[in-house]
């Protein structure tokens, strides 16, 4: 496996960009539902958090085709001085002169808009300039930097979101700022042929991509499972975290009170901590276990851990039960990866890729309605949702099995 000092320059900047991206994600996303709930209430905030998935589904498969004619670097610097933009003005719009929830709404919306426009762009970015050999390493290192930001981000905005947003969202512009100015001096583009092509023709062609996937059953078939699976965690920034912030009262940990809204940060903070310290331990183990066996049951301790933290208030028992939602999402992540990865043919791969973005938008979307019927249902019934969520993601993942493993005899 290849050192730090040996990528190329623009794997080391991509490495301390997601950093800092991150950092912001992590300290702001995950209250943000609880933020537009205060004004709009939650059926309202639901509608608004699907509408912003939507956009950034709609630009995430327009950035990722125009990736591959336009350049990697073009994108990444339009979105880069977009997000930074829009975190300035979400900033005014939390000020001390100006409070507009509506304005940092739309400023969200532009967040959404360029992450679509970059993430697939630096994805592609890193496979052009990564061999097979050392791809292992670079992917480690990306998720380990993710999960230590969002660790960080958890923290901060536990501590400062509720009393000091302007000020947090001020420090973000900052770092944003920082991260355009690695990506613009720095990074290197890495496609060499560039394309340009009539409006007529990207739609087509994006079309043709997308229909031969699409043809692809066990692979759909896949999507549709990771997302409800995925849905369950992002329940996280949306559902669980309006509900803890209205109905969780205010206790005693250690030597100072939590509320919902920091009890929801310490929360992310400990799933992204155990990550970092137990990846490693726990892939080694489940590696000597029975691969069905091992990729079923952790999908059921993933769920249970989350069906639980839906519904108890307990500081202690959410601790509890999300070291154990944990164990399972590390126990899946590395199984569900591997069968990622013998699904598509060589040829294919980037269009594949792709849909299977639609993991995330999907599940963002999924999670989003459940913010609206939080607003309508009891808590019991939100519980026994989430809990059929999982159920369905297990029962789909346990029916085409047999065929994944196929899938990958064939491409081994």
């Amino acid at each position: 496996m290849s050192r730090f000092r040996d990528y190329h320059m623009n794997i080391k900047i991509r490495i301390v960009q997601i950093f800092f991206s991150d950092l912001v994600a992590g300290a702001i996303f995950p209250f943000m539902a609880i933020y537009f709930s205060e004004y709009y209430g939650s059926k309202l905030t639901g509608i608004l958090l699907l509408v912003n998935v939507i956009i950034g589904l709609v630009v995430g498969l327009y950035g990722g085709y125009y990736a591959d004619r336009t350049g990697r670097k073009k994108l990444m610097v339009i979105a880069g001085i977009i997000r930074m933009v829009a975190f300035i003005i979400m900033a005014l719009a939390n000020s001390p002169i100006l409070t507009s929830p509506g304005l940092t709404f739309l400023m969200a919306l532009l967040v959404g808009v360029s992450l679509g426009l970059d993430g697939p762009a630096a994805d592609a970015m890193v496979i052009d300039i990564t061999k097979p050999s050392e791809r292992k390493g670079v992917y480690s290192l990306i998720y380990w930097s993710f999960n230590l930001a969002f660790a960080v981000g958890g923290i901060i905005g536990a501590l400062t979101f509720e009393n000091y947003l302007f000020e947090l969202l001020l420090i973000l512009s900052f770092t944003s700022f920082l991260a355009n100015i690695l990506v613009i001096i720095f990074i290197e583009e890495t496609l060499m042929k560039k394309e340009t092509m009539k409006q007529k023709s990207v739609i087509f062609n994006m079309l043709k991509s997308y229909k031969e996937v699409a043809g692809d059953k066990l692979f759909i078939y896949f999507v549709l499972a990771g997302l409800f699976i995925q849905s369950i965690e992002n329940q996280m920034e949306n559902y669980i975290g309006i509900r803890l912030n209205q109905e969780m009262p205010t206790q005693s940990l250690f030597f100072f009170d939590v509320s919902g809204v920091e009890m929801l940060g310490f929360l992310k903070s400990e799933n992204t901590i155990i990550v970092v310290l137990l990846t490693v331990l726990i892939t080694r183990w489940v590696s000597k276990l029975k691969e069905e066996r091992a990729f079923l049951s952790s999908i059921f301790v993933f769920t249970i851990g989350y069906v639980a933290i839906s519904y108890v208030n307990n500081v202690w028992l959410l601790f509890i039960f999300m070291a154990i939602a944990t164990v399972g999402e590390l126990m899946r992540v590395p199984i569900q990866q591997d069968f990622l990865a013998s699904i598509p043919t060589d040829d294919k791969r980037s269009s594949y890729m792709a849909v299977y973005g639609m993991v995330f938008y999907g599940s963002m979307m999924l999670s989003s309605i459940f913010v609206s019927l939080g607003a309508i249902f009891n808590n019991e019934t939100m519980s026994v949702l989430i809990l059929i969520s999982g159920m369905i993601g297990m029962i789909m993942i346990k029916r085409i099995l047999p065929d994944l493993k196929k899938r990958r005899q064939l491409q081994s």
